[in-house]
């Protein structure tokens, strides 16, 4: 009898948990956040009319959302714990934070998209043929450039990798660096990675001559005053900065690329697995929500701060090269 009995409760348990998964329909206030890569005054007023259209498609999507509630995290790792935890249902975050938390809650739903470059290569003399400029296409990554500058030896190492001669770790060496915070992964960790692939495990703390600074406004202004040799930066920084550049010949002439990274992978549109409204049916409204809004030119001024022009649904397969970084840079800073 209590074998029955226990056998009844169990399929009772089962029975309530499958249906809890899966029949939030109505949801009371759907929570997003969006980390502060840009003034959170900006992120709200250009978020604004997002609960409005979130509301509607997500209705689309068999969901009735009656309240929309967006806020900007104090930091990225606040946004992720905050999946961690299921305060917040959704959040639009970049790749290195959807990797470090998705052990933890973080559910990839979408890879946004950007401008796709007129070069794409990892060969550096590529991108010394001609000025880089946006295309019609769109793309899901980035790469990170190693800039030489006009100083005499930012030159000779241009000069080197124009003729075809793979560059050393003592030519590196021997030049000064301007890096970003070890946060970043344009201007600190994807070169970290690109170093420690071609030079049999150099980093940028193997580097004796560094300096690190603030932005990629001033990695172009100490290049241009040959403060600088080297400075790593996003590949579409040289046209974003032309402004801080004092030199005399454009930004383009001026400098050269001795050195390509593999591919960033853009942001991600993430949701919470311990959301209580978590189910697969929900992500998929997510998912279908959004590229719906994204469709439109009023949706992507929503998500304007963040540059980005559409979203794809994502594969975590495309995050290995950060999951590479996270265990074999980070984890050594």
């Amino acid at each position: 009898m209590k074998k029955i009995l226990l056998a009844a409760l169990s399929l009772v348990f089962v029975l309530t948990g499958c249906s809890s998964d899966s029949d939030v329909k109505e949801i009371d206030t759907l929570n997003v956040s969006f980390v502060p890569s840009a003034p959170a005054d900006e992120i709200l007023k250009a978020t604004e009319p997002l609960e409005g259209m979130l509301k509607e498609e997500m209705s689309k999507q068999g969901f009735t959302v009656n309240n929309v509630n967006i806020t900007v995290g104090t930091s990225y790792e606040a946004v992720g714990e905050a999946l961690t935890a299921g305060t917040t249902d959704i959040a639009l975050i970049p790749g290195g934070t959807y990797v470090l938390y998705e052990d933890d809650g973080a559910v990839l739903a979408l890879t946004a998209t950007r401008d796709a470059l007129s070069v794409n290569t990892d060969v550096p003399a590529d991108w010394n043929a001609a000025p880089t400029e946006y295309t019609e296409d769109q793309a899901t990554f980035y790469r990170s450039l190693i800039v030489a500058g006009p100083s005499k030896k930012g030159q000779e190492l241009q000069d080197k990798v124009d003729a075809g001669t793979e560059l050393t770790f003592e030519d590196l060496s021997d030049a000064t660096w301007c890096v970003q915070s070890p946060s970043s992964s344009a201007g600190y960790l994807y070169p970290t990675l690109w170093l420690s692939k071609n030079y049999d495990g150099k980093t940028i703390n193997d580097l004796p001559n560094k300096t690190e600074i603030k932005g990629y406004g001033e990695a172009a202004s100490r290049l241009s005053t040959e403060q600088c040799d080297i400075a790593p930066m996003y590949a579409d920084a040289r046209m974003d900065n032309g402004a801080s550049w004092s030199s005399d010949k454009d930004i383009f002439e001026a400098t050269g690329v001795i050195g390509v990274t593999d591919g960033i992978m853009n942001d991600t549109i993430s949701v919470s697995s311990n959301s209580d409204v978590y189910s697969e049916d929900f992500l998929k409204a997510v998912q279908e929500s959004f590229l719906a809004i994204a469709a439109t030119e009023e949706g992507l001024k929503t998500v304007e701060p963040y540059s980005h022009k559409g979203y794809e649904i994502g594969d975590p397969k495309n995050y290995d090269d950060e999951r590479k970084v996270q265990e074999e840079v980070i984890a050594n800073l």
